[in-house]
């Protein structure tokens, strides 16, 4: 197939009319001209881009257990947030380890980004390794984080993947990024 035949499957906004605006993303009802004309309604969750951190001593990975309201249970998770404004993605990853487990990295390795869902979402999200880790002994967490700090080796990381404290999807994302990466060494 000729990547020209692409620009027949692409839509055009027309509109964008806000639904709902909440602390963590707005929803919006976004008017699409389909490639044959016709308008469609579709609903888009916006939010800040998030970051992940797959930190790493060496043949453990850092990771945090916490509450999940959406799941309504415990998740293990990397470390990991929103982007602040103005905030590049390596300073929001850093900034989230720190916050988070209270290390700090020497070294960061951009590993890629996603989108958590194009279908509904317009974010990204932007993941990480840290090397040469220290550690301050100070967790910095939001007034509503309450975290447990686990050093978890990688092959319970990768083998606990989809197990009911794994279930993150965007944590699988960030793993299958690390594995390659450290595959590629």
């Amino acid at each position: 197939m000729d990547k020209n035949d692409d620009d027949k499957l692409a839509w055009r906004e027309a509109s964008q009319k806000l639904l709902l605006k909440t602390p963590v993303m707005d929803i919006t009802q976004t008017d699409s001209v389909s490639p044959d004309g016709e308008i469609r309604h579709y609903i888009v969750m916006n939010a800040p881009d998030w970051v992940i951190t797959v930190p790493v001593l060496g043949d453990r990975l850092l990771m945090v257990r916490q509450w999940r309201h959406g799941e309504k249970s415990m998740s293990v998770e990397f470390p990991g947030g929103v982007s602040e404004k103005n905030e590049t993605p390596e300073q929001a990853a850093k900034r989230e380890l720190k916050e988070e487990t209270g290390y700090t990295a020497n070294k960061m390795v951009f590993l890629g980004s996603v989108n958590p869902n194009p279908a509904l979402m317009s974010n990204h999200v932007h993941i990480f390794a840290a090397y040469d880790l220290e550690n301050s002994g100070e967790q910095s967490l939001d007034s509503d984080e309450y975290i447990n700090l686990m050093k978890v080796s990688k092959k319970e990381a990768l083998k606990n993947l989809g197990t009911k404290e794994y279930q993150h999807a965007l944590m699988s994302t960030a793993m299958a990024f690390f594995m390659r990466y450290e595959n590629s060494l």
